[in-house]
């Protein structure tokens, strides 16, 4: 591994450990034979050393900060458009990480549709990029909330912190690799998946993010069809948060 990337490992490992798991600091024996990394640190003046425990200082909170945010972005790439995944996916994300080049996050960030979390739950440090909405290019990965009447793709994974609104998304069956298309964006997002619709209001849309399937925006065909097939019974379906159309599941 090359210096620069020993550098990174170990601000990664200072951020995760002090800012998400709020220790006070991180042995030096904890991180091994990783003198001259760690001497580089010093010296560029983003870790502190005192009685043999490290610190990040003031400018090197945001450079660990971006070193995170790369990873995990890393990982949901390979997880959401490279469909790689298993237990080595942290390692392949560990190398792909240092291939981004400062700037490349944001467009990597933009194409999955700005991920609040990595694939295993842990959340992403937003960028200026996330800040600002940019859609520079077409997405791939987008909130359920962004996709347009007919548009269709499959669910890649779910942002739902709060336990009640997972439970709602998986009592629906809203699984990762799950079909889904958009019906209706109003009043209520209205969608199918298998043989179900179901009706949700923004909140739950925001937290279900679609791997889109190109050349997929809705039709007038589809959307009338869908009106004459039932959706006269939206306010049942807003009241109790879905309705099911014969030889549904």
């Amino acid at each position: 591994m090359e210096l620069r990337e020993q550098a990174e490992e170990i601000l990664e490992k200072l951020w995760i450990r002090t800012v998400e798991n709020k220790e006070d600091s991180i042995s030096l024996d904890e991180l091994g034979k990783v003198k001259k990394p760690t001497e580089q640190l010093i010296k560029a003046g983003h870790i502190s050393v005192s009685d043999d425990r490290l610190r990040l200082t003031s400018s090197g909170e945001p450079e660990a900060r971006m070193v995170v945010r790369r990873h995990r972005l890393a990982e949901r790439l390979l997880t959401d458009v490279l469909g790689a995944g298993g237990a080595l996916i942290d390692d392949k994300a560990c190398k792909f990480e240092h291939l981004l080049d400062r700037g490349l996050d944001e467009s990597i960030c933009t194409l999955l549709g700005h991920p609040k979390v990595c694939p295993h739950g842990k959340q992403i440090p937003p960028g200026r990029c996330c800040q600002l909405e940019r859609a520079p290019m077409q997405k791939v990965v987008a909130p359920l909330s962004q996709l347009t009447r007919g548009q269709t793709g499959k669910v890649a994974y779910i942002y739902a912190p709060e336990s009640s609104k997972l439970q709602k998304l998986m009592a629906m069956g809203i699984l990762p690799s799950v079909p889904v298309t958009l019906i209706e964006n109003f009043p209520s997002y209205v969608f199918q998946t298998h043989q179900t619709q179901f009706a949700v209001d923004k909140e739950i849309a925001d937290a279900i993010y679609i791997r889109l399937v190109k050349g997929t925006a809705g039709s007038r065909t589809r959307q009338e069809s869908t009106r004459r097939h039932g959706w006269g019974r939206g306010k049942l379906a807003r009241r109790f948060g879905f309705w099911q159309p014969k030889g549904g599941r």
